[in-house]
């Protein structure tokens, strides 16, 4: 199931290649969709020339439909792909003040690159502007770094905020963008009619322009048809990438590394306690979370886990080893990272403490400190938590 890691497959020097080659590409599409012309891109503000929204609403619904269509079908595991975080009043404000930077200087931050790769003089001059206000913004940034960072939310999608499906998200999306592809139509035949005078109408008048929006509708449909593949339908398609670290038992922990864990001030750590609600109540590790199976298909509980920082690590603990799999299972295929299982659940974990003191005094045993780890040799244990974190896109207007 993709994504790829190109640089792992192909190498550096393969990876790069790729890398240069799509971007390469892209360039030499918005320089024949015209984006390396600043009065054409200007041309939309005023209503005139509308192919920047077109190509970009064409560009942003195909690749919506073939993202959706490609993880429905078991082909793309979605939860892998890059999503920037969302920092929503900063970024209204940025977007605000790009836009009048695109109106006045008719380019964004890539169509300049464009233009200067065609020698433009304008688009020069704007990239040139575009790294110094770059430049400005990063020495002023502390004045206002509080707004900067505010309204945060990782991972922030429209589904999220409608409260809708995935498949009702992706069909609303493509409905709403072929509206606009139709009144952006229509809007600029009304311009390039007036200084003709000829005869204007709302009609379609291009067959394709149907035949394409039907297509893009049926797609749509299909994808709210089949829907998202589940946790429980993920891990039938994505077993064979993750079963291996379960087989060796890569990701059971001991308890005595769960303790150095739990006891390290860098670390956010997450404890989910499969057990039945009478054991927990008997008895339970400081911290931790009473949880059912079902609550790990539930997409609401489990956004936070997926969310966590870098530095947060998820520990599963059960009555028995196939339901701490089980739950591994269902979280792992949901893009929770740094995930493990407390080895034996806590079976062994009163009698390791048992008969331990420290300096001739009892400790509370739901909350071992880090001394009680100099009770035991140094070799009890083979370290197996290793800290790592999701790539992250970047962010770059084109």
């Amino acid at each position: 199931m993709l994504p790829v890691d190109i640089i792992a497959e192909l190498g550096k020097a393969g990876g790069y290649a790729v890398f240069f080659l799509i971007g390469t590409g892209f360039g030499i599409a918005l320089e024949l969709a015209g984006f390396g012309d600043s009065r054409r891109l200007a041309a939309q503000f005023y209503l005139k020339d509308m192919t920047v929204l077109k190509t970009m609403f064409t560009g942003i619904l195909v690749a919506c439909l073939l993202i959706f269509l490609s993880a429905a079908l078991g082909l793309l595991d979605f939860s892998q792909l890059a999503v920037n975080q969302t920092f929503l009043w900063p970024g209204i404000v940025g977007g605000l003040i790009m836009g009048v930077g695109f109106i006045v200087g008719g380019y964004c931050p890539g169509t300049s690159l464009v233009a200067t790769a065609s020698f433009k003089i304008d688009g020069l001059f704007f990239l040139v502007g575009t790294v110094i206000g770059a430049g400005l913004f990063g020495e002023s940034l502390p004045a206002f770094e509080d707004f900067w960072n505010s309204s945060f939310t990782d991972r922030f999608l429209v589904s999220d905020w409608l409260g809708w499906s995935i498949g009702a998200t992706v069909f609303g999306v493509t409905i709403f963008a072929l509206v606009m592809f139709y009144v952006a139509e229509k809007v600029e035949e009304y311009f390039k009619y007036k200084a003709t005078g000829n005869a204007w109408s709302w009609k379609i008048t291009k067959r394709p322009y149907l035949y394409g929006a039907g297509i893009l509708i049926a797609v749509a449909a299909l994808i709210w048809a089949i829907g998202q593949p589940d946790p429980i339908r993920k891990w039938k398609i994505m077993e064979n990438k993750y079963s291996g670290q379960l087989v060796s038992r890569a990701v059971f922990i001991h308890p005595l590394e769960y303790v150095k864990t739990n006891n390290e001030s860098t670390i956010k750590l997450i404890t989910l306690d499969l057990r039945p609600n009478k054991d927990f109540a008997a008895f339970h590790l400081a911290g931790s979370e009473n949880v059912k199976l079902d609550n790990l298909l539930d997409a609401k509980f489990i956004a936070p886990l997926a969310q966590l920082p870098p530095n947060g690590v998820v520990v599963l603990l059960a009555d028995n080893d196939s339901i701490s799999i089980k739950a591994w299972q269902y979280l792992k295929v949901q893009g929770v990272i740094n995930l493990y299982i407390l080895e034996n659940g806590l079976h062994n974990w009163n009698s390791l403490f048992a008969d331990k003191t420290i300096h001739g005094k009892t400790f509370n045993p739901a909350s071992p400190p880090v001394e009680v780890l100099q009770l035991f040799p140094k070799n009890t244990y083979i370290t197996k938590i290793k800290i790592g974190s999701k790539k992250r896109a970047g962010g770059l207007c084109s």
